[in-house]
């Protein structure tokens, strides 16, 4: 969960819209009747109402997509690596080398624009995302992994910030893959991340050069001699 949208759930008023009230028969607690009463604007219950079964399923079906987190379905050919266990979710995927439509704060002085890039590594862990660059158009266990040559990343940390992208309700992993990239790729680039330029040369010049050529792979800078199979253990 990103900083803000944490600050606006702590700071959230909860109010209540509804209450289920189970009973029990006497002597056989094993056997339950529930009651669904509403609650007014005031804090006032109303009339109580036998609970359907197409209500209890709605709920049910509704609760799990909301807190589901485990994908399903076909795996993506560009997918690394997938760890679904609850708590431990982590997903590694590429892009080959390719143009990507990009966006920018107008003090950077970069049209938003399709611009060449190097292949690039994204792994991400609950709400964390790093990305890596590499030469390779499908990487292998020994590819070298060098610093992503983008805004808003410190080392291959990301700073997720603008864009507001609701997780799929159907979290096919192909969904999933592109919940992330739309998470990264639709927040506007802004700034430097805290180790400065990832490019040997000025990040704002490589940038621009890369919009009418192929990214200049002389330009990416090793990420701590770091290879692919160093965040895939």
């Amino acid at each position: 969960m990103e900083k803000n949208e944490l600050t606006n759930t702590i700071h959230a008023t909860l109010c209540p819209r509804a209450v289920l009230i189970a009973y029990t028969y006497e002597g056989n607690n094993n056997k339950y009747f529930l009651e669904r009463r509403s609650i007014d604007a005031r804090g006032r219950m109303g009339e109580g109402h036998p609970v359907t079964v197409e209500f209890m399923n709605e709920l049910v079906r509704n609760y799990s997509e909301a807190h589901s987190g485990t994908p399903h379905g076909r795996l993506p050919s560009n997918l690394l690596y997938a760890d679904t266990r609850k708590g431990s979710e982590r997903y590694v995927w590429y892009n080959p080398p390719g143009k990507r439509m990009m966006y920018f704060v107008g003090g950077l002085g970069i049209e938003n624009a399709e611009y060449h890039l190097p292949g690039i590594i994204y792994e991400a862990r609950g709400t964390r995302l790093d990305v890596y660059a590499c030469k390779e158009d499908r990487p292998g266990m020994e590819t070298a992994l060098y610093a992503a040559p983008l805004f808003n990343v410190t080392g291959s940390s990301v700073c997720l910030g603008s864009a507001r992208i609701e997780k799929p309700r159907e979290l096919t992993y192909a969904n999933l893959l592109e919940y992330w990239e739309r998470k990264f790729w639709l927040t506007e680039f802004s700034h430097l991340g805290g180790h400065g330029n990832p490019t040997k040369s000025n990040l704002v010049l490589v940038t621009k050069a890369a919009r009418d050529k192929p990214f200049d792979l002389k330009e990416l800078k090793p990420l701590k001699n770091l290879k692919l199979k160093d965040i895939l253990e």
